[in-house]
């Protein structure tokens, strides 16, 4: 067994899972960008994953890697920052195991995220999630189960990992109607219903008829939705909606863009910045800044307010034609 294999075994059973506890999300992430670093090695070496040693992984191969990650697999830059994480916490743990490869993990941990342009969020406007919300069929199961998710995640903006993991004990229909959950960093976080959301729930537990601890929304044979059958509903979904809501078919629409609209049918209902953050459960209130950004109404209500008084907004013109010419240039 090469000193390699053994690092990764350890850092898996005694750094993450012992030691730090990790949530099963966040093992995943490093189990899988760990998996296609192994196989890109292997193809690299010409040498079975089990018998690649730690300085087969040096800086230029891990380097080479990340440029396959955005180049061959179309990752994005921030998808190949958080596999540049997950390498690095690695080696990290072998640089206090292997000290003879100090020189080697130095320069691996040496290499930088790479930075990228903050884009605005999408989301969906009032009139493009009733569009798409109504090309579900209701008149079949999947359909029902299909209307309350998706109803559930555009009201409480939750994550679809916090969407797939709700039980039916989560939904409370009573006094206060609420569903709670466990979120991102382990955090328990209660959402408020609203009175259509909870009618559309009331009915599908009815027929869902689970017990406490099933699954919320299952497949066919009662297990739980995985990530990409979400996001292969949501592609579905919007497809139909386009055609009668073509700006649905101009958007790249995900299940977070679900929960984007969520925080900005909120911000634009007055709600105060601090409330929308725990809302979603956002770590720092900075995080829900990104939602002021986005929203154009809003900063053209701003806009609208400092305009001097019996003053008409609108743009200069100059009147003479010479002057235009000039203001042209």
């Amino acid at each position: 067994m090469t000193a390699l294999t053994t690092t990764l075994q350890t850092f898996f059973t005694d750094r993450l899972l012992r030691q730090r506890q990790v949530s099963q999300h966040t093992l995943s992430a490093y189990r899988d960008t760990l998996r296609l670093l192994l196989v890109f090695a292997s193809d690299q070496k010409k040498r079975e994953p089990s018998k690649l040693e730690i300085d087969d992984l040096d800086a230029p191969l891990i380097g080479a890697f990340l440029d396959h990650l955005e180049n061959q697999r179309k990752n994005s830059v921030r998808t190949r920052n958080a596999r540049l994480a997950a390498i690095r916490s690695l080696f990290r743990y072998a640089a206090f195991r292997h000290p003879e490869y100090a020189a080697l993990i130095e320069r691996v941990l040496a290499i930088p995220p790479k930075r990228f342009d903050q884009t605005l969020v999408g989301f969906l406007t009032e009139p493009e999630l009733d569009a798409l919300l109504a090309t579900i069929d209701r008149s079949t199961w999947t359909g029902r189960r299909d209307h309350a998710l998706f109803g559930l995640a555009a009201q409480t903006g939750l994550r679809a990992s916090e969407l797939i993991g709700l039980r039916c004990a989560d939904v409370h229909l009573g006094a206060g109607a609420h569903v709670s959950c466990l979120g991102k960093g382990r955090k328990q976080r209660i959402t408020p219903l609203t009175s259509s959301t909870t009618n559309t729930l009331r009915v599908w537990l009815a027929e869902r008829e689970g017990q406490a601890q099933e699954p919320l929304f299952p497949t066919k044979t009662g297990r739980a939705l995985s990530r990409d059958a979400l996001e292969h509903r949501v592609a579905k979904y919007v497809a139909i909606g386009a055609k009668n809501c073509p700006s649905l078919g101009r958007k790249k629409i995900t299940m977070h863009v679900l929960r984007h609209s969520a925080a900005m049918r909120l911000l634009r209902a007055g709600v105060d910045n601090s409330v929308i953050a725990l809302w979603l459960g956002h770590e720092h209130i900075a995080t829900t800044q990104i939602y002021l950004h986005a929203d154009l109404e809003l900063k053209e209500r701003a806009l609208a307010r400092t305009c001097p008084p019996n003053i008409a907004p609108g743009r200069y013109r100059p009147a003479d034609k010479l002057l235009a010419f000039l203001e042209a240039l």
